[in-house]
Order: C-alpha cells, then sequence, then structure tokens
C-alpha cells in the first residue's frame, strides 16, 4: 500500500484540533481518515481524497489543485482527489479536513 506517509502525519496533527474522535483505515489502496464510520479524508499515493458535500463540489473543483475523484475510472459522486499544490499549508490542510468532516457528519 504506497501513500504519502507525511501527509498521513500532517493530518493527524490536524485532526488532533477536533473534539472528534477519528479513526484510521486501509481503502482505494491507500488510508483513510473516518468520523463515525464515515470517510472524510485520505491519501491515496500523494493525492488527498476528499468527500465534500454536493452543494461545494462546484467551487472546490474549479480550484487547479482539486480534480474529481475517478478511482474507478469514473467520477465518484462528492469526493475529490486534491494534488499536493493544494495543501501546501496547515490551512489548506485544515480546510479539506473540515470539508470531509462536514460531509461525515451531514451522513449521519
Amino acid at each position: 500500500m504506497a501513500f504519502n506517509k507525511q501527509l498521513a502525519i500532517r493530518i493527524r496533527e490536524q485532526l488532533k484540533l477536533f473534539p472528534e474522535d477519528f479513526t484510521e483505515k486501509k481503502m482505494f489502496g491507500g488510508l483513510s481518515f473516518l468520523y463515525k464510520g464515515k470517510m472524510t479524508v485520505g491519501i491515496i499515493k500523494e493525492d488527498l481524497a476528499v468527500r465534500i458535500i454536493g452543494d461545494k463540489m462546484d467551487a472546490e473543483l474549479a480550484k487547479n489543485s482539486v480534480r474529481p475523484m475517478d478511482f474507478t475510472k469514473r467520477p465518484m459522486k462528492e469526493f475529490v482527489y486534491v494534488s499536493q499544490d493544494g495543501i501546501t499549508t496547515e490551512t489548506d490542510l485544515l480546510h479539506y479536513i473540515e470539508l470531509g468532516l462536514e460531509h461525515a457528519k451531514s451522513k449521519l
């Protein structure tokens, strides 16, 4: 299973800022972080995978560093990939973690 281990460390550090409990699970050939069993963000190779509620998809996809998650060769609903260029700062990473958590909470 190949995924960016440094990004995993960064995500774990950011998750400490939240009062919620997260779990880790191997998914999609990478590593995912779940809230109450719902995926929030994950790492697939070098990319951050993020679940985003439908209403916010267009705004995120308009960013150069964001593209549809096409793990199955077709875009997956409410999933995006964010390249390393889109998560250069901890503020950038936190933004995507918050989007992922928002999505997970919307599914409970």
